[in-house]
This record gives C-alpha cells, structure tokens and sequence, in this order.
C-alpha cells in the first residue's frame, strides 16, 4: 500500500455567524475562564449545522464536523459537494491557511495550494518577481526556481506582461499564473480549489493536463475541488463528497461522482402510480452510468426505465415513444421502441421498459422528456407532452481524450465523428 502522505483527523471548523472573529468579549472570557480550568471550550457544544437553506437557530455554525480521510502518495483526491458545502474550508485548513477548530491535520513534504486568485500573489511586484516570492514561501531555493521560470512563464502565457505589476493583470491572467508557479515548482501536494474556472476553456485544458501529468508521471498528491464531474472523472482516482460540513460518501471516483449527482433536486414532476386504460404506470427512473438516479453525464451511457402494470399482456403489444424538450420547449429528439423493432407480445403483467443509451451526446443542459405509450395501430393509452420528466445533462469528456467541448461551441447535440487527415 501507498505511503500515507496527507491525514485528516476529526477536522471541524467553527465560525460565529454576523460577526468577525470569535464574538462577544462575554464569550471570549466564557473561553478563557472554561481553559484555564483545563475544561472544553463550552461552545464546542452548540453550533448549528452548515446547511444554507434553514435558519440559523445559534450563534455559532459548524462549517466543517468530524471530516476524517486519508491520502495516499500518489492519490489525485477529488472534492465535490454543492456551493456552501464546506468544500474550500477544508482546503484553507489543509493548506494551513486557516486553523480548525478541532482536529489535526498531518502532512508530509510540500504543499502548494491555489485556493483564489492570485492567492500569495503581491499586487505591487511583477509577475516575475512574484514567481521568486511563491517559490522561497515554498521553501525552494533561488537556483531551484531560476531553473523553472522559463518554464513557468512559458506555460503561462504571460510572456508579454511578465514584468509588469500583477496589479494590471485581468484575473484570468493572475490565474494563469498562479496555477503555472504552483504546478512547476514541484510540491509534494498540489491543492486546487474551482478557482481554474476563472480561466478560458484553453487553459482549463492546458491545466488538467498538466494536474494529469503531475499526478501520473511525476507521482505527486493533488487534491482537486471542482463542479466539472467530467474533469473530476477524468483526472481523479478517489472521490471524497461533502455535505452540509459532513463527509456524505468517499470512495471511487466514478462512485463518488454518481452519488454527487444522484444529490440534485427531485426531477420527478408526476406520482406514481399512473392509472391508464389498461393499465399503469408503477415507476419511471433516468439512471446515469452506474444505474443510480441522478443527473446524467455527457459521453457516459444512460438509461430510461419504465415499469408498466398491464392488466392483459397477452393481448397488449404496447409501444414506448419519449421526446426530449429543451427549455424553450423545442423538440430535441425522440427515443421510440417501434423504430428499432421492439416491440413485442408481453409475457406478464408487471414489465419494464429500458431504453439504454451507450454514450449520451446532448450538450450540457436541462431538458423536459415527454413520454407516450401507444399499440401499433397508433391507439394512445397514455400521453404527457413534455413536462413528464425533468433531467439534467452535466458537461462530460464525450470523446474520452481529456477535451471536454465547451457548452457554447456544442449548439444541442454532438454527433459520433471519426477524422482522417490525409
């Protein structure tokens, strides 16, 4: 097994809600008093949980409770969550930015972190004086830097305004150049929060690619905060997902993923059962990659699964038609049983219908499915336009070569391609 190389050991983070720092001089002196007796600080003991959408009932809330993991020398650890999940919290405690409140962090080598835009950055020094700054906070020597600036200014992109104050630069330049001193001068841990959303899809690219070659040819640790599923898919090895300041699942990534997702709002907008001539409806479920209910991916397989009661199946040859909508309520495509000769005589009462999709190619989105069931002498049983079902598609590396299209350059459907350059 791996060495351990990063180890979280009941980390939570309190904070005062309205306030800056720790609250009333009542309270300050509540805590010394409880310290100097050799007790616990008494509000350890209250704080509301970190959820966003109920109000606060204390003073005080719990940002992060109890988060326990390791990692390992090597690991590319994705941390996912919804915004407000305690996700960047974590890193700042990682990085050593901030301090937890209880708990211990123990770490080995160097960690370099980009947590914000320009983070360690001095406004009033030049991009290159900047990189010398960055490299001794790492505790690198000069000669250590002076043999990777090139290579950092060249990564880049900011040859051109690499002696310019940092003050001047657009923040998709700061971050550029952040994330170029972090990734070169070699630490041992590589921490990255969503900050590289900042960037332009190029440099994203540029900069997975790199976080790839860090992690796989380098044997470096990343840890690796983002909303983008297919970038944590493609670059992670082991996903942790938090909840509300709790770990909710750690695992594989394609699983943490999945259970991330499977977290979204209910995209059910009918009840079941459904009563039809004939029969009902019992269930309809849109299952991503590892058959859970979740939002989809694009480029990852998918399934639609409808289970009928059919009151005579012997006598029914029933036919499934879907529709998928977008939000301006235009037709996207149809999915239909009778084009690829599916249809046959039932053999019992209860059946599901499964209509599986191998590599979804709609661009990311949200889309309304529209669902009709039907014998072949085109007879409706059942029909709902287009406010059936609501799923959601997220952004996904369709082509499996770490470029993810950009939503913008997709218009609504990829198209399965194969190149020759002759």
């Amino acid at each position: 097994m791996n060495n351990i190389i990063l180890k979280a050991e009941n980390i939570s983070k309190q904070y005062r809600l309205g306030l800056v720092g720790t609250g009333t001089m009542s309270h300050d002196l509540n805590r010394w008093w409880h310290r100097v007796r050799g007790k616990e600080d008494p509000y350890l003991k209250i704080g509301a949980e970190n959820d966003r959408s109920k109000k606060a009932e204390s003073d005080y809330v719990w940002a992060l409770r109890d988060i326990n993991f390791d990692v390992y020398d090597g690991d590319v650890l994705g941390i996912i969550g919804k915004n407000g999940a305690g996700k960047s919290t974590l890193l700042k405690i990682l990085s050593r930015v901030t301090t937890p409140t209880t708990g211990s962090i123990k770490t080995k080598g160097r960690i370099a972190s980009l947590l914000e835009v320009g983070t360690g950055f001095h406004p009033e020094l030049t991009g290159r004086e900047n990189i010398y700054l960055n490299g001794a906070i790492l505790g690198m020597t000069k000669g250590e830097i002076k043999a990777k600036e090139e290579e950092i200014i060249d990564f880049s992109g900011c040859a051109m305004y690499i002696d310019t104050p940092v003050k001047r630069y657009s923040s998709g330049m700061r971050v550029r150049l952040a994330f170029a001193v972090a990734a070169h001068l070699e630490p041992d841990i590589l921490v990255v929060d969503e900050v590289l959303a900042v960037g332009d899809a190029e440099f994203q690219k540029k900069a997975i690619g790199k976080m790839k070659d860090i992690s796989g040819n380098d044997g470096r640790t990343v840890l690796f905060v983002s909303h983008n599923m297919a970038a944590v898919k493609s670059l992670c090895t082991r996903g942790v997902v938090l909840e509300n300041g709790k770990v909710a699942f750690e695992g594989g990534t394609d699983e943490s993923v999945s259970f991330y997702l499977s977290k979204k709002e209910e995209n059910k907008l009918v009840n079941f059962p459904i009563l039809f001539e004939g029969g009902q409806i019992n269930s309809f479920e849109v299952l991503d990659f590892m058959g859970n209910e979740s939002n989809l991916l694009l480029g990852e397989s998918c399934k639609f699964n409808l289970q009928l009661r059919i009151k005579n199946p012997k006598k029914a040859k029933i036919n499934i038609r879907y529709q998928v909508f977008d939000k301006e309520e235009k037709l996207i495509t149809t999915l239909n049983a009778m084009h690829l000769n599916a249809n046959k005589v039932l053999k019992s009462e209860i059946q599901n219908f499964v209509c599986s999709i191998n590599n979804l190619r709609l661009a990311p989105g949200t889309y309304s499915l529209g669902i009709v069931i039907l014998d072949l002498n085109l007879r409706k049983y059942f029909y709902k336009n287009n406010d059936f079902y609501d799923f959601t598609v997220e952004s996904g590396d369709v082509f499996k070569t770490g470029k993810l299209p950009s939503k913008e350059n997709i218009g609504v459907y990829l198209s399965d391609q194969d190149w020759n350059i002759d």
